[in-house]
C-alpha cells in the first residue's frame, strides 16, 4: 500500500507539473486528515501533519463533498482558510480529489503549486483517474487481509474437526441418543467442510486477490 501510494503522489506530481502532491486520510479520532505520503513536502509532514476536515479546507471539503475542489488562487479565495501546512509551504492553488473506498470516501488525493494557476477539466480526470486507481489498490488488500482471516478460521477449524475425527475414531465415540451413532462420521463431515473451504479461499486469494497486486507491482516497477 505504501508504496501503491508513493508512486500515485510522484505520477499527479509530474502529470500536472506540481510541487506537491499527497494522499491525506481521515483520522477516526478526530476532525482531521492526515498526511499519509507526500511529494515535495518535507518527511517530517507524513504521519504527523494535519488538515482540518471541515469544509473551510479545500481537502475538507472534497472528503465532504465526494466531488473535486479545485482553488486557483487559495490566497484570495474566500472560501478557506489556509491551512497551516498548506501556509508553511507557500501553497498558491490546489486540487483535490476524494478516494472512494468500499464504503465511502477513504482519502484525500492532493495537489498543489506556489503559484496561482488554473487546473483544467483534463488535469480533474486525471486525478481522479489516479484516485480510482489508488481505491482499487486499497480495496484488494482489503479483500486480501480478509479472505486470509476466514482461510485461517477455516484451517483452525478443520484441524481441531479432524483431531476430534481421530479421537472419536481410536476412542470408539458414541452419541448418547437413541440411536447410538459413531461420532467420528459427523465430526469427519465438519473436517471435510470446513477443509475444503479453506482450500476454496486459499485458491481465490492466489487466483484473485494475489495474482493482480503482484501484476501491479510488476507493471509499477517497468
Amino acid at each position: 500500500i505504501e508504496l501503491l501510494c508513493r508512486q500515485a503522489v510522484s505520477l499527479v506530481a509530474h502529470g500536472l507539473e506540481v510541487e506537491y502532491a499527497a494522499v491525506l486520510r481521515p483520522r477516526a479520532d478526530g476532525d482531521v486528515l492526515e498526511v499519509g505520503c507526500a511529494f515535495g513536502w518535507q518527511e517530517a509532514a507524513e504521519g504527523a501533519a494535519r488538515i482540518p476536515k471541515g469544509v473551510k479546507s479545500p481537502s475538507g471539503l472534497a472528503l465532504a463533498t465526494g466531488e473535486a475542489v479545485v482553488s486557483e488562487d487559495l490566497v484570495n479565495d474566500s472560501r478557506f482558510q489556509i491551512p497551516l501546512l498548506l501556509g508553511e509551504h507557500d501553497t498558491a492553488a490546489s486540487l483535490d480529489v476524494v478516494i472512494l473506498g468500499g464504503s465511502g470516501p477513504c482519502g484525500v488525493l492532493h495537489a498543489s503549486t506556489r503559484t496561482p494557476r488554473p487546473f483544467s477539466a483534463a488535469d480533474v480526470h486525471f486525478t481522479e483517474s489516479v484516485a480510482n486507481m489508488l481505491a482499487a489498490g486499497f480495496n484488494r488488500w482489503r479483500l486480501l487481509i480478509a479472505d486470509l482471516g476466514a482461510a485461517g478460521l477455516c484451517g483452525f477449524v478443520a484441524a481441531n474437526a479432524w483431531r476430534l475425527t481421530a479421537t472419536a475414531w481410536s476412542e470408539g465415540w458414541v452419541s448418547n441418543s437413541t440411536w447410538g451413532p459413531k461420532l467420528w462420521i459427523p465430526f469427519a463431515f465438519i473436517a471435510l467442510g470446513m477443509s475444503l473451504l479453506a482450500w476454496q479461499y486459499l485458491v481465490q486469494i492466489v487466483d484473485e486477490r494475489l495474482a493482480p497486486l503482484l501484476a501491479g507491482g510488476r507493471h509499477g516497477r517497468a
